[in-house]
């Protein structure tokens, strides 16, 4: 799928590479959704099915919380408070430890919940405001978005399809 370029075709790509993520996630079974045996975000670490959840819920509700803060007129730490751009690897371990102690479906409920909040921002911006002016540096809102939800999706679902062969998951 192409990079999105207006609100529209980014609505389009978060739904459509979400319900694909979600149909991957809808057949791994919940007892192996902990099992650490998935290559990690940050070099030489490995991660468990509910890690990767817990990434994308992470991600999703940082692009809330910027939003939120700009809309503030707060000053926004870009990527996080106290994580730098590069280092990003530390960043998806917090992801993992924040929603470490909840179960495989309720971090999907999370998830849902999380995407959902993110379409909702989007509706409620035109596309002027997500594709029209700078944002964060040299980047627009929607393409932040998009960094951060549609692609992490797709990439999501490719880790999990190369896991499910592993695992003989059909």
């Amino acid at each position: 799928m192409a990079v999105p370029v207006n609100k529209e075709e980014l609505q389009k790509a978060i739904d459509t590479n979400y319900k694909k993520l979600k149909n991957e996630l809808a057949t791994i079974p919940v007892e192996l959704s902990s099992v650490r045996d998935l290559e990690g975000h940050a070099k030489d670490t490995t991660m468990s099915i509910n890690n990767l959840v817990s990434y994308l819920i992470g991600w999703g509700e940082l692009v809330l919380k910027w939003n939120q803060k700009k809309e503030n007129k707060e000053p926004v730490d870009f990527p996080e408070t106290g994580y730098k751009w590069n280092e990003l690897g530390k960043l998806a371990q917090k992801f993992y430890k924040d929603y470490e102690g909840i179960d495989f479906n309720m971090l999907c409920r999370k998830l849902d919940e999380t995407v959902a909040k993110i379409l909702n921002l989007i509706e409620q911006k035109s596309n002027t405001e997500l594709y029209e002016v700078s944002w964060y540096e040299k980047w627009t809102l929607g393409r932040m978005i998009q960094f951060n939800t549609s692609s992490p999706y797709t990439n999501a679902r490719g880790r999990i399809r190369k896991w499910k062969k592993e695992h003989n998951i059909t």
